[in-house]
């Protein structure tokens, strides 16, 4: 998983962003929370919990140790492991999170057949990231290289995601999207809309067809 390095070695790092951009992070927070079901769920890609937590998933997978360990000490049963061999049985959650881990991965389309796998039949897989067609997605793009965090990342259109969602079996897309004004001009937390193509953050809901 590229950069897993950095994120191990910058923990700190990763949780002042939270604490710096505390309306960013709850406007996403909020779109996601729109799009998950009830039941079991897993999120991929843990890190120390962020989302998990507070949207109360309890199980999660990540393959940094030291953010794991955060990640637990939330309450959240963390296994060590990578998107793209999931260590859980065919159709073990009801649905699956991804957050911002998407661009991260060593193979996307392993990953999603891999989410695929272990939904049930019926159950939804959401992806949360940054559209690279946004400004937000457009500046990580332009600073990437002299980003701890960004410089091995791959940036998706909603395009992208759904195309691959769609090659993986996944089917039945609802959309919510973000993050409307620049970080640096958030003063409050953003509204959640419906669809995609405005907001820089987007929450894409995918369903396992019964």
């Amino acid at each position: 998983m590229p950069g897993v390095n950095a994120f191990s070695e910058n923990v700190e790092k990763y949780e002042a962003w939270f604490l710096e951009n505390p309306f960013a992070y709850v406007s996403e927070l909020h779109a996601i929370r729109e799009l998950i079901p009830k039941g079991a769920g897993l999120e991929i890609g843990v890190g120390t919990g962020r989302f998990a937590a507070p949207l109360g998933i309890g199980k999660g997978v990540e393959p940094s140790r030291p953010m794991a360990e955060l990640a637990g000490k939330k309450g959240i049963e963390v296994v060590f492991g990578v998107a793209e061999h999931l260590p859980f049985r065919d159709g073990e959650f009801d649905f699956c999170l991804m957050v911002t881990t998407v661009c991260f991965l060593d193979d996307r389309d392993l990953a999603f057949r891999e989410a695929h796998r272990v939904i049930k039949p019926g159950g939804a897989f959401v992806v949360g990231f940054i559209d690279r067609e946004s400004p937000l997605g457009r500046q990580y793009r332009e600073r990437k290289e002299s980003s701890v965090f960004y410089r091995d990342a791959t940036f998706y259109s909603v395009a992208e995601i759904v195309d691959a969602l769609c090659q993986a079996g996944f089917a039945g897309f609802e959309y919510r999207q973000t993050l409307f004004k620049p970080l640096a001009e958030l003063a409050e937390v953003d509204p959640v809309k419906k669809g995609h193509g405005e907001g820089s953050f987007v929450a894409v809901q995918a369903r396992k067809p019964a």
